[in-house]
This record gives structure tokens, sequence and C-alpha cells, in this order.
């Protein structure tokens, strides 16, 4: 498995270069996890103690629990995600246990936005989000650098127009 430039995606041989997502995801979604989490267990641990003694404070300790459970789980996915750009369409793979790939022709495709939230905004992410005729297609690309989306978008825009046009 290669990871390629994002600049330079488009393969030669039949192995397409794949571009993973950037680490600022990562960091996104880890703090979020420990925010939401971190602040359940210390509600817990103080209504519990204040309310039923100190003993049943320690169930504040399962929210921990699920933090280190889903710090890994979010390694995983964030590694299992990738995209390829092909010279007929894009490929979209994602999935620990059960791994998806999505295959978008730029003929298909009617509509590329490119969205970007506070959370993501703060940490200076966007998300691609592809539209086609099909209504379950799910083609996001999620956590891109903005320029990195906002080349996707123009180039995914273009190469549509053309295969649509049978250029």
């Amino acid at each position: 498995m290669e990871t390629g430039s994002a600049a330079g995606a488009e393969t030669t041989g039949t192995e397409p270069m794949w571009t993973g997502l950037p680490p600022g995801l990562l960091r996104m979604r880890r703090l979020l996890l420990v925010v939401w989490l971190g602040l359940l267990a210390l509600a817990l641990g103080l209504l519990l103690g204040l309310l039923a003694g100190p003993v049943w404070a320690a169930f504040a300790l399962l929210p921990l629990a699920l933090l280190a459970w889903g710090w890994v789980l979010l390694g995983r996915n964030w590694r299992s995600w990738r995209y390829a750009e092909r010279a007929d369409d894009l490929l979209i793979s994602r999935g620990v246990l059960w791994r998806e790939e999505t295959v978008v022709p730029y003929g298909r495709m009617q509509l590329v936005e490119v969205t970007s939230g506070p959370v993501e905004r703060h940490f200076g992410l966007a998300s691609v989000q592809l539209h086609t005729a099909a209504a379950a297609t799910d083609a996001t690309i999620p956590g891109l650098d903005p320029a990195e989306a906002e080349r996707l978008r123009d180039r995914l825009t273009e190469l549509g127009e053309a295969r649509s046009a049978g250029l």
C-alpha cells in the first residue's frame, strides 16, 4: 500500500496511489472525546460522590475506560480512511471491521461541496462531499486541509464536467 501526495495522486499502474487523511482530524476527534467523556466522568463522580457516597463515585471511572477504548478506536478508524484519484473515478476506502470502498465515476458527479463547521475551522480542516444521482452514495472525505479540499473540489468538478460532456 502506497500513500501518494495529493497533487500527484493519479496512477500509472494497476494499484492506485492512496492518500490518507491528515493527522489534524485525529487530533480534533481525540480532543472532543477527551472533553466530552472527561466532563461526563467529572460530573458523574461529583454527583455520585455527593448523593450516594464516595464508594459510588468510583463509577465515574467507566467513562474514563470508554475514553481509553475510544482513543484506540479513533486511531484505527483514522488510519482506515484513504482516497485515490484515478483516470476515470475517485476511490474512497474506509472501515476497520467492515471495509467499505466507494467508487465515484467523475461523469456521475453532480455537485462537489467543501464544508467546514466551527470546530473543523478551529482545527484548520474541511470536508469534501460528493453528490451523485444515486441517493445512497456516501462519498465524503472528512478532515482535509482546506487548500487540499478546494484543490480536490476544483479537480473533481473539472473532471466531472469533462466526462459528462463526453470529452
